[in-house]
């Protein structure tokens, strides 16, 4: 870079952190006025700038950025590799798609079983249905939010090859258990670590237990970078080269963007029924897709990642406040309770209303609503009442297909948090201010309500 060059470009970062501070500078929260969000961005100058620095070398596709991001966060994980992708859904279409490829030994085939639990996000399920997969649900533990892991051996049958679920709301479930299930009878694991990044498992982060893990840097989450995801891969080279090849339109080919004979054999390959010496670039060997996020988007995560250590302090603070706020509502109102032996960087505060409660759910989150209080109910409840679910099931029956689904149990658990549950954010934006708004609203309703004097 020219002296010129180096000097210009040194004056733009400057004034975009200058624009930074003018726009920022001032800001307060004005309670019952502002709206308190359940979840968003947090962000300064750096990423401002990390961002605009990135466009202005142009580089555009995922490139230096991303791979630095992807290093540093599988060694702040503990995995061998992190690749990035466009979201946290498509991180879960890639994992669970690789275990479909014929390089990876015991792959996954149609109508082979995957283990999964009947509350929370579609796109944890959603790729299995896509690869022609039967997902068999088990039940929530409402006051964990996770799979009640005494049902797995009721799940299991000759088609039973992988578990794949999620951290309910950065709640580890118990990891003990569902990798002893998979170790005892040689299921794959894939761990949903979207809404868990930070969260440990007797001192262990999450996402480093299965063969895969994913996580999300959508707004919401512990890390963003806008859009995009990761799949983490923990040790199996075979694995990582069918996340690879899945992410990146099903090629064979393992260059990476910009470079070429990389194996050292580019028109050298014979596979498939294609002459030999055709260009290894051209030759596919999944039917994959196109999932890169932009290098842009990893400057901003890299920042991000620095602050990890931070935000999840902040998320653990301002769950233990409103936990506390409650306690004295315990007859009425219960709080989402850790899994023993797990430490979570929560992803929000659920609240469980007792069915004897003097209110709903619902009018607890309308009340909250009502003074500019963000809620949210879990997710998509229990996913087999939902439409896309109910009309798999309609649609196998109405073909001879046999089910669409498996259920083990009657899914209490999970009708419950549907109908009963309800939480608040955690994010690190929800400052001291925020957080006293919060708690006054909260308490107030509940003192209202029940007569408890709190």
């Amino acid at each position: 870079m020219s002296r010129d060059e180096a000097t210009i470009r040194a004056e733009i970062l400057d004034r975009v952190r200058e624009l930074h501070e003018v726009r920022t500078a001032g800001r307060t929260f004005t309670p019952g006025e502002d709206y308190v969000s359940y979840a968003g961005r947090v962000h300064d100058d750096r990423e401002v700038v990390a961002a605009v620095d990135a466009t202005l070398d142009f580089w555009l596709t995922l490139g230096p950025h991303g791979e630095a991001f992807q290093d540093r966060l599988a060694e702040i994980l503990g995995v061998r590799w992190t690749r990035l992708v466009n979201s946290g859904s498509s991180a879960n279409l890639v994992a669970l798609s690789a275990l479909t490829s014929p390089k990876v030994d015991g792959r996954l085939r149609r109508g082979d079983e995957v283990i999964t639990v009947a509350g929370g996000f579609p796109t944890t399920v959603a790729p299995i249905v896509q690869n022609g997969l039967v997902p068999v649900f088990l039940d929530n533990d409402p006051l964990t939010g996770n799979v009640r892991v005494e049902r797995l051996e009721d799940a299991l049958s000759p088609r039973t090859r992988a578990v794949m679920m999620a951290h309910t709301l950065g709640n580890p479930f118990d990891l003990d258990a569902v990798t002893a299930f998979c170790r005892d009878h040689d299921l794959f694991l894939v761990e949903d670590n979207c809404d868990a990044l930070g969260s440990r498992w007797k001192g262990r982060l999450t996402g480093s237990f299965g063969d895969l893990s994913t996580q999300s840097f959508y707004p919401p989450h512990h890390l963003t970078m806008g859009e995009g995801g990761s799949v983490n891969i923990v040790k199996s080279g075979r694995l990582k080269v069918a996340v690879e090849s899945f992410r990146d339109w099903g090629r064979d080919c393992w260059c990476a963007s910009g470079k070429d004979d990389t194996c050292g054999k580019r028109f050298r390959w014979r596979l498939g029924e294609l002459p030999e010496g055709y260009d290894h670039k051209y030759i596919y060997s999944h039917l994959g897709y196109n999932l890169k996020p932009l290098d842009i988007q990893a400057a901003i995560g890299r920042v991000q990642l620095d602050k990890l250590g931070d935000f999840t302090a902040a998320r653990i603070a301002n769950y233990e406040a409103f936990a506390a706020a409650i306690a004295p509502f315990a007859e009425v109102v219960q709080p989402m309770q850790a899994t023993p032996g797990a430490q979570p960087s929560w992803f929000g505060f659920m609240m469980l209303v007792d069915p004897t409660a003097p209110f709903t759910r619902n009018e607890l989150a309308q009340h909250l609503e009502q003074h500019k209080v963000a809620t949210r109910m879990l997710f998509g409840g229990n996913l087999v009442r939902q439409p896309a679910f109910t009309q798999l099931a309609r649609d196998a029956a109405e073909d001879g297909r046999g089910e669409a689904f498996r259920v083990v149990g009657d899914l209490t658990g999970a009708d419950r948090l549907m109908h009963d549950a309800v939480f608040l954010g955690t994010y690190p934006g929800i400052d001291d201010a925020r957080r006293g708004w919060i708690v006054d609203v909260l308490t107030t309703f509940l003192r209202e309500r029940t007569g408890i004097a709190g």
